[in-house]
Protein backbone atom coordinates (compact mmCIF):
# COMPACT_ATOMS: atom_id res chain seq x y z
CA UNK A 1 0.00 0.00 0.00
CA UNK A 2 1.24 3.46 -0.87
CA UNK A 3 0.15 6.89 0.29
CA UNK A 4 -0.51 9.21 -2.64
CA UNK A 5 0.19 12.88 -1.91
CA UNK A 6 -2.26 15.55 -3.06
CA UNK A 7 -1.20 17.83 -5.90
CA UNK A 8 0.63 17.24 -9.12
CA UNK A 9 3.83 19.05 -8.12
CA UNK A 10 4.33 17.03 -4.94
CA UNK A 11 3.81 13.80 -6.92
CA UNK A 12 6.41 14.94 -9.43
CA UNK A 13 8.79 15.82 -6.59
CA UNK A 14 8.41 12.38 -4.96
CA UNK A 15 9.10 10.69 -8.29
CA UNK A 16 12.06 12.97 -8.99
CA UNK A 17 13.61 12.32 -5.55
CA UNK A 18 13.23 8.56 -6.10
CA UNK A 19 14.98 8.80 -9.45
CA UNK A 20 17.79 10.90 -7.99
CA UNK A 21 18.32 8.39 -5.18
CA UNK A 22 18.46 5.53 -7.68
CA UNK A 23 21.00 7.21 -9.97
CA UNK A 24 23.06 8.99 -7.29
CA UNK A 25 22.75 6.92 -4.08
CA UNK A 26 25.84 8.54 -2.56
CA UNK A 27 24.36 12.05 -2.78
CA UNK A 28 23.14 13.63 0.49
CA UNK A 29 19.40 12.96 0.79
CA UNK A 30 18.71 16.32 2.46
CA UNK A 31 20.29 18.13 -0.48
CA UNK A 32 18.16 16.15 -2.93
CA UNK A 33 15.02 17.04 -0.96
CA UNK A 34 15.98 20.73 -0.81
CA UNK A 35 16.60 20.79 -4.56
CA UNK A 36 13.23 19.12 -5.21
CA UNK A 37 11.46 21.74 -3.07
CA UNK A 38 12.96 24.51 -5.17
CA UNK A 39 12.60 22.73 -8.52
CA UNK A 40 8.89 22.00 -7.97
CA UNK A 41 8.14 25.22 -6.05
CA UNK A 42 6.67 23.38 -3.08
CA UNK A 43 4.91 25.16 -0.25
CA UNK A 44 6.32 24.73 3.28
CA UNK A 45 3.57 22.18 4.01
CA UNK A 46 4.38 20.22 0.83
CA UNK A 47 8.11 20.40 1.59
CA UNK A 48 7.51 18.95 5.06
CA UNK A 49 5.35 16.19 3.58
CA UNK A 50 8.08 15.36 1.05
CA UNK A 51 10.76 15.26 3.76
CA UNK A 52 8.68 12.96 6.01
CA UNK A 53 7.60 10.75 3.10
CA UNK A 54 11.14 10.28 1.79
CA UNK A 55 12.73 9.73 5.20
CA UNK A 56 10.01 7.24 6.24
CA UNK A 57 10.49 5.40 2.94
CA UNK A 58 14.23 5.20 3.61
CA UNK A 59 13.70 3.36 6.95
Amino acid sequence: MSIQPDGEEIRKAVKWVSEQRKFEPEKDLNKIIEKACIKFDLSPKEAEFLRRFVLDEKD
